[in-house]
């Protein structure tokens, strides 16, 4: 008769686990607030994005004070390597890229980004997008870039980028 009940048991507990499951979680959390305040596509996203392109602008025009117009002091530039299995992350020298932005041919380096995820949290900010990455008309790669961003005296500085970069059809 125990075998009886505990099977039953296990029965009733492993079906109210699956309507449990499949059903919405119906959890209460307190009200704190949103941690974001900012609607879609805000003010404050609208100047985050307005930072990343004027960056973007930059490396096209081949203007390095648009460039560096966009960074606060000490940003990183980091990429993620994946050779034969073998994650790490790569760190650039940010002078050095600049450098290299201004001998370039204004029109030769054309980054293109995708749709971008932004989120905010009072001076603090967060861009992911997907890129393709053309170089003298030709597109060398692609990949996603990760944008971290601190507002300073009102406006939006890029601390950090750190990329992906694969060989695209």
């Amino acid at each position: 008769m125990h075998t009886i009940f505990l099977t039953t048991g296990l029965l009733l507990l492993a079906i109210s686990s699956r309507v449990f499951a499949q059903q919405e979680t119906a959890i209460k959390l307190p009200e704190r607030g949103p941690v974001v305040t900012l609607t879609e596509h805000g003010p404050e996203e609208v100047a985050v994005r307005t930072t990343i392109t004027h960056f973007f602008e930059g490396m096209n025009k081949s203007d390095t004070m648009l460039i560096k117009s966009t960074l606060m002091a000490g940003m990183r530039l980091q990429a993620v390597a994946n050779k034969q299995g073998q994650v790490s992350v790569k760190e650039d020298d940010i002078s050095k890229f600049i450098a290299s932005v201004g001998r370039a041919k204004p029109g030769s380096l054309d980054e293109r980004l995708g749709a971008y995820d932004v989120k905010i949290d009072g001076d603090l900010a967060t861009a992911f997008t997907p890129y393709q990455f053309w170089y003298n008309g030709q597109q060398s790669h692609c990949g996603a870039n990760a944008f971290t961003l601190v507002r300073v005296d009102g406006a939006w500085k890029v601390q950090t980028i750190i990329d992906t970069r694969r060989k695209c059809n």
